[in-house]
């Protein structure tokens, strides 16, 4: 297959629209028309990493954090980006990241945190917001069942488990085209009244272009009418972080001790122990202290996350035990996500992990 294959449906079952301002998800190197056979994923893309993609004739590489942040003005070797960027080029291979907009799916990065730990009961902490569309339109009975699958087909309708949601109502349309029209029911020049169907569904707003663009293609009438408001409502199958119920409660202790052998975490580091059983857990892949106050509210009784800065470990004020397992080890699994999209849409497609131990932080 060729990249732009690859890339558009990672684009979309990954939606590049969820990413912070600041990111840089997407691909970053490689001409979208180029032949395919193999990637390489990692966490992150390093010059091992690279030669180990050489090495193995692997023509993309898939990464969780992005090579390339800032501007690139020169390619001259001088520093590790322009290095990485170079043997990318020379040896004719792709980088495609997914960062925030992982993190933030129903099926990211927290999550699969938090199943790794056996949690059960798994909600998103920190719900999105302004993720959400609401599509009205109005189709004549003839063509009703043929748009409202049109859409649905395009991924509007879905609320949480349900999909193919609406609502319908009937009543009369009216129109008249001047004597540049051809119109589907009536005459240019007369007003037509015809029994139409109001339907009213929800989308996200990355599925906007796609779901328009359904509707169009589908819809009899020359001139399509359809209104679309931004809902207010959060989301509560994506956002940062999520939180769920161990089966039994450990001791504090225990807690640290489990966290730190399902992460192969080396040091961790934790605030003082409230000297309460643990049963509920928040948790936030990468840097995730600024969630911190949300967990207390869930009402968790550990905050597992990463990057925590030395004056958040007071705010925890006794009523949580939070846990900083290293940014590493927090989104190490998220290589697993990445794969099982890629196999699930693409079987017969090459796909392997990274063996190269990618943390650049090392433990005495």
């Amino acid at each position: 297959m060729k990249l732009k294959d690859l890339c558009s449906y990672l684009d979309s079952a990954v939606p590049l629209s969820f990413q912070e301002s600041y990111d840089n998800s997407g691909l970053q190197v490689g001409s979208s028309e180029r032949e395919i056979t193999s990637a390489l994923i990692t966490l992150d893309v390093t010059e091992e990493v690279m030669d180990e993609a050489i090495s193995l004739k692997c023509d993309v590489l898939v990464s969780h954090h992005p090579l390339i942040f800032n501007g690139i003005k020169s390619l001259t070797g001088k520093s590790f980006t322009e290095r990485i960027l170079y043997m990318a080029v020379k040896h004719d291979i792709a980088i495609y990241s997914a960062h925030t907009n992982l993190d933030v799916i129903s099926n990211g990065v927290s999550r699969k945190m938090a199943e790794k730990m056996g949690l059960e009961k798994i909600k998103v902490l920190s719900p999105s917001e302004n993720r959400l569309l609401k599509l009205v339109t109005y189709i004549p009975e003839s063509h009703f069942e043929k748009v409202k699958n049109a859409l649905f087909e395009a991924g509007a309708g879905v609320i949480g488990n349900y999909d193919r949601c609406g609502f319908t109502t009937s009543g009369t349309g009216s129109y008249r085209g001047n004597e540049n029209t051809k119109p589907f029911l009536g005459e240019k020049g007369k007003i037509h009244f015809e029994k139409e169907m109001r339907f009213e569904t929800i989308l996200f707003s990355h599925l906007k272009d796609k779901a328009i663009k359904a509707l169009i293609e589908v819809h009899p009438y020359e001139e399509v009418a359809y209104d679309l408001y931004v809902l207010e409502n959060m989301n509560i199958e994506i956002g940062l972080g999520c939180v769920g119920n161990f089966p039994r409660q450990f001791s504090e202790d225990d807690f640290l001790k489990f966290v730190s052998s399902v992460f192969d975490a080396k040091g961790v580091r934790y605030s003082k122990p409230t000297g309460k059983p643990i049963r509920k857990v928040a948790l936030c892949g990468g840097s995730g202290a600024a969630l911190l106050n949300l967990a207390i509210c869930s009402g968790a009784d550990a905050f597992l996350t990463a990057d925590i800065k030395y004056h958040d470990f007071f705010k925890t004020e006794n009523k949580i035990l939070m846990v900083d397992t290293g940014h590493f080890e927090s989104e190490k699994f998220s290589i697993e996500i990445l794969k099982d999209l890629i196999i699930k849409k693409f079987p017969k497609f090459a796909v392997r992990f990274s063996e190269t131990n990618t943390n650049p932080i090392n433990y005495y």
